[in-house]
């Protein structure tokens, strides 16, 4: 299993980036799939989930300005990131949890500059 996060880059304050995050090995379905970021000195945490039953969960810091989404026929997560702010950089990371596990992509950096 296998979860390729890509999009990462660096953007200035006020641009958009799209994460993109392709499973192999696996399947996303309609699992509980999400996306966490990790800052220097910070703990990992949760930036916006799709639950099982479909409800979308974001992060306050980030409501209104991001989305996540999925396509099942291209087997991907999305983060649709907009009006981006300095406070925004991090590792992002794409999850996936399933009945077999809980698994993770490799992190995409997203530097936002002021």
């Amino acid at each position: 299993v296998q979860l390729q996060a890509s999009g990462g880059g660096l953007v200035q304050a006020g641009g958009s980036l799209r994460l993109s995050c392709a499973a192999s090995g696996t399947t996303f379905g309609l699992n509980a799939v999400g996306w966490y970021r990790q800052a220097p000195g910070n703990q990992r945490e949760v930036v916006a989930r799709i639950s099982s039953d479909r409800t979308a969960y974001y992060a306050d810091a980030v409501k209104g300005r991001f989305t996540i989404s999925r396509d099942i026929r291209k087997n991907t997560l999305y983060l649709q990131m907009n009006s981006l702010k300095p406070e925004d950089t991090a590792i992002y990371y794409c999850n996936l949890v399933k009945k077999t596990g809980e698994y993770w992509g490799q992190g995409t950096l997203v530097t936002v500059s002021s």
